[in-house]
């Protein structure tokens, strides 16, 4: 596929994107501009978020050519292991087959996945994700970090209610969701929705 074919591709994909907007709108972990092609893209996007073993991702990267076809996928995800993963949200409508997706993914060291509805809307993952990630612009500042993690320090674990008192400098909620985002403490976003009685723990670096 020549540059200009790959250049074309990518610009009607990211100009079809950028008049929608999909909520929520904050992420933590995307890597360039966030243009995502449907809610469902943008509920990918916030599981990446949540997913501690991917280190970045991006939206709609260089297309990769398969049967002739420029193929843009929603995602290129970079994950702590040094391997690339493509990703395509379930919605999508495929003009390619999967296989030769993968095949070609494979030719430039990734691998590429047709993502399943149920691997994003079953359990609480998302729902809590698209809770957290409300704050996703929120910084917490040192003194709250510090007298949060001696806390848990002390303690090992404790309710999400109790580790709010540690807040004095920023609000409670929103400096708790930051920590979780950034990866200095975690919660079991998988079993029910967050709740005052939700386990914190801290995260060993």
């Amino acid at each position: 596929m020549g540059i200009a074919k790959q250049a074309a591709t990518l610009r009607a994909a990211r100009n079809s994107a950028t008049i929608r907007t999909f909520h929520p709108a904050g992420t933590v972990k995307c890597d360039g501009v966030r243009l995502f092609r449907s809610q469902s893209a943008r509920d990918v996007g916030c599981m990446l978020d949540v997913n501690p073993s991917v280190v970045s991702w991006r939206c709609m990267p260089m297309p990769f050519g398969a049967g002739g076809i420029a193929h843009v996928p929603d995602f290129q995800v970079f994950d702590e292991d040094g391997s690339t993963l493509y990703l395509d949200a379930p919605d999508r409508a495929m003009s390619v087959d999967t296989t030769l997706l993968a095949t070609e993914a494979e030719r430039l060291n990734a691998r590429y996945r047709l993502l399943d509805r149920g691997e994003i809307y079953d359990g609480f993952r998302l729902r809590n994700a698209k809770d957290l990630l409300r704050y996703a612009a929120t910084v917490t500042p040192l003194g709250d970090r510090l007298r949060l993690l001696a806390a848990l320090d002390e303690h090992g674990s404790l309710p999400l209610a109790e580790c709010l008192k540690a807040f004095q400098e920023t609000r409670p909620v929103p400096g708790i969701a930051s920590l979780i985002l950034h990866g200095y403490v975690e919660v079991n976003l998988d079993d029910a929705p967050l709740g005052p009685e939700t386990a914190v723990r801290r995260i060993s670096r």
